[in-house]
């Protein structure tokens, strides 16, 4: 769900220059930096009842913890954690708390085949195929890159843990390329490009033709073109032993009776073995506000963020255009949820949820940790904290 006020949200980290980024001229893009709100023409008063909602929450037990940041014209005016990353130990929430970001991976799966095609390695409009060879059967040939982007592939494949469970029953090894090797073989349920169906498996095909067609792994990949130029020191896309500590707890909430009270069992903890054996281009990466934040204002300086120049203002504008009707009150884009007021966002099933308004040059980053939701009291909370924040 796509929440629609006036207004929405940013952030701020350093920018590095890589040598395989385009050039930009002397001056640069903004990058994000800590002000205040009147500076941008923000009331504070309205930003911090959005937060009291939160706070509110949390109390109540609503939510254990969560991370705000919101930032207009590159400064960020808000940056708070608010509650617990583990309740049990009473660890506080922090603001470079780690969250696995779930579904927050796909924008960043679609901007890294935008970069190759940039690169010449490849076309948006190919057949996967191309690049696949277990894709070159009957019907499934017909898959492009541009279904698998835009969840319009006929692929109608769950659960997301196949086929990574059969391989490891199997002894074998997984792999992403091996696991999509099987979604070719049971192919598209539907026509491809005929109808509109999220599809963890489409974009889990997408890392596979990252990595043929760069010739590195999935996340060597996203470190040397996304996460290192842009000074994304703490984004991965698997668990670091050495960075567990810091990251936040998922719980499972159940709501009992009518009360709306919510009871939360764990889902797993920072030491819980890796849920799946291979890096996967669906889900799995793990961030903070503050670099996704970046992430997203390199999208709203239309490709650039400091000195570096990750994508051309082309590439941003196809990303963020509608592609495919979702329903009545939205699209999909390239790795994008699209509102018909030019607000783009995605969501992920552990809670996190962000967006950009281009209009409003503002951007927003929420993240808290309960499995299966992308947290309806956040969005709530967000409009809340959004229809009155204008002075």
């Amino acid at each position: 769900m796509h929440p629609r006020p006036r207004l929405r949200l940013c952030l701020c980290v350093f920018a590095a220059v890589a040598a395989a980024t385009l050039p930009l001229s002397a001056q640069g893009a903004r990058a994000l930096q800590y002000g205040t709100a009147a500076s941008v023409g923000l009331d504070q008063a309205a930003l911090d009842r959005g937060v009291d909602l939160f706070k509110q929450a949390v109390a109540r037990d609503e939510l254990r913890g969560a991370v705000l940041l919101v930032a207009r014209h590159g400064t960020v005016v808000l940056h708070e954690a608010l509650g617990w990353r583990h309740h049990g130990y009473r660890l506080p929430m922090e603001k470079d708390t780690l969250f696995r970001m779930a579904s927050n991976t796909k924008p960043v799966i679609a901007t890294a085949v935008l970069i190759l095609e940039q690169d010449g390695k490849l076309q948006v409009q190919d057949h996967a195929a191309k690049y696949l060879p277990a894709f070159d059967v009957y019907r499934t040939r017909d898959v492009t890159i541009f279904h698998l982007l835009t969840h319009t592939s006929g692929f109608r494949i769950e659960p997301i843990l196949y086929p990574f469970d059969e391989e490891l029953k199997k002894g074998e090894t997984p792999t992403l390329q091996g696991a999509v090797a099987k979604f070719a073989k049971e192919g598209p349920a539907v026509e491809p490009g005929t109808s509109y169906s999220y599809s963890n498996a489409g974009y889990n095909t997408l890392g596979a033709i990252i990595e043929r067609a760069s010739g590195q792994p999935l996340e060597a990949f996203l470190v040397s073109r996304v996460y290192a130029p842009l000074g994304m020191t703490d984004t991965l896309n698997h668990e670091d032993a050495t960075k567990l500590y810091r990251m936040a707890a998922v719980y499972q909430g159940h709501k009992v009776g009518d009360s709306g009270h919510v009871e939360f069992t764990q889902g797993f903890t920072p030491d819980d073995p890796p849920d799946y054996p291979v890096v996967r281009a669906s889900g799995g990466m793990i961030s903070t506000a503050m670099d996704y934040a970046t992430f997203l204002q390199m999208y709203l300086n239309k490709g650039a963020y400091g000195s570096v120049r990750l994508l051309s203002e082309a590439s941003v504008t196809r990303a963020t255009t509608a592609q495919v009707r979702v329903d009545e009150k939205s699209s999909y884009g390239l790795g994008w949820m699209v509102a018909p007021d030019g607000v783009f966002s995605h969501g992920g099933s552990d809670g996190s949820y962000a967006w950009v308004d281009p209009a409003h040059d503002l951007l927003y980053v929420g993240l808290i940790q309960r499995l299966g939701e992308n947290s309806p009291a956040l969005q709530k909370t967000t409009q809340t904290m959004m229809a009155d924040a204008y002075v």
